[in-house]
């Protein structure tokens, strides 16, 4: 059978992106299809490296081919990404930075700190650039949670000018004040003195070019939020909380914050940790010590994605502590959950992109 290219475009044309609701062709996924022989081989290009449905989208792709062009060709599919951004060049501060994700929440305790890090691992591990800012001045962990705590970032000069080199652990770039400070004593600083100190990591760090830059925010609602709003088109934000009705209570208060219309962040989504307590000896347990769901319930109130249900396991305080988030094993559930929570906030940054314009930074006026 004589194969066209125009015959393989069409085919592929039937073919949707599940999250777009678009086909392929029409989102420019499509690129390099060749024939030769009985063979018909091109590439699809993802929105990310962490597609959770790029096996459906191969599977859909070839079984097209098969329908509308030949049902006995040898189908070659290269699964392929360039990750989307609605970030521009005209936006100076952190301009090789495609997209920036701000983990909130809205109280301290519910493991924030503990997901922004696995987050950005997961992210990480599937092939993504990404970068990690500890914006928690007053509780810096990263160092904690890398194994990093007596480690310094060293300098070097970009353009002409001398720029901090964040430091590159488990393939992630990250930063934090606790870098720069005596790891035994406390940080008193006011307001503006917290606030310069977290500019200075997105203006005097070299960053280069990155996929995702994820922020672990401080908790609660205040001036290192306004700071970063203010000076960063954030991506999106996703808000991690508990199950208790205490976390949940703050939670609508962070969300409330972000959609307020003078911000205008977009909620990526909840992430519920701590969802249920697993004991080592029985895995197959669970006990809802938090109790149950209402992070999905929350979720639903808010119209929002639930990204995911993190559980609490002795494993992910023992990685943490040791300076290997757990993310990084192979054969762990929890780290199976984290790596479903990137995928799954890879899919809703995705779907930002094509949705919605670009963040805007908050203008503050009196």
């Amino acid at each position: 059978m004589a194969y066209t290219k125009e015959l393989i475009i069409n085919a592929l044309r039937t073919v949707k992106d599940p999250d777009l609701g678009k086909d392929l062709v029409t989102l420019n996924m499509i690129e390099d299809v060749n024939f030769t022989g009985n063979t018909i081989s091109f590439k699809v290009v993802l929105t990310t490296p962490a597609c959770p449905l790029k096996d459906k989208i191969k599977k859909d792709c070839i079984d097209a081919i098969h329908s509308m062009v030949d049902p006995a060709a040898e189908v070659v599919v290269e699964m392929t990404s360039r990750v989307t951004t609605r970030r521009t060049e005209q936006q100076q501060m952190l301009k090789g930075v495609k997209n920036i994700i701000a983990i909130a929440s809205g109280k301290g305790g519910v493991g924030k700190s503990t997901v922004a890090a696995n987050l950005a691992v997961a992210l990480g591990r599937t092939g993504a650039r990404v970068g990690l800012i500890d914006a928690d001045i007053y509780g810096p962990s990263v160092p904690l949670m890398f194994d990093e705590v007596n480690s310094k970032p060293s300098a070097r000069e970009v353009n002409g000018k001398v720029m901090v080199a964040p430091i590159e652990k488990y393939g992630i770039q990250i930063l934090s004040i606790g870098f720069f400070v005596d790891p035994a004593k406390a940080l008193v600083w006011r307001g503006p003195m917290a606030s310069n100190a977290l500019t200075q990591m997105f203006t005097e760090a070299d960053w280069g070019e990155l996929d995702y830059l994820v922020l672990d925010m401080p908790p609660g609602t205040g001036d290192i939020h306004l700071t970063i709003v203010q000076n960063l088109s954030v991506t999106g934000v996703a808000i991690v909380t508990t199950p208790q009705e205490v976390a949940l209570a703050d939670a609508r208060k962070a969300i409330g914050m972000f959609s307020q219309e003078n911000i205008n962040v977009p909620i990526l989504g909840l992430i519920e940790n701590m969802s249920w307590f697993t004991p080592e000896e029985l895995p197959d347990n669970k006990y809802y010590i938090f109790g149950q769901e209402g992070g999905k319930k929350l979720a639903k109130e808010y119209e929002i994605p639930l990204l995911g249900q993190i559980p609490l396991v002795q494993g992910i305080r023992e990685s943490g502590d040791h300076g290997k988030p757990i993310a990084m094993s192979d054969n762990s559930p929890v780290a199976t959950a984290f790596h479903e929570l990137a995928e799954r906030t890879a899919q809703q940054i995705a779907i930002r992109n094509v949705t919605m314009a670009a963040t805007e930074p908050v203008r503050i006026t009196k």
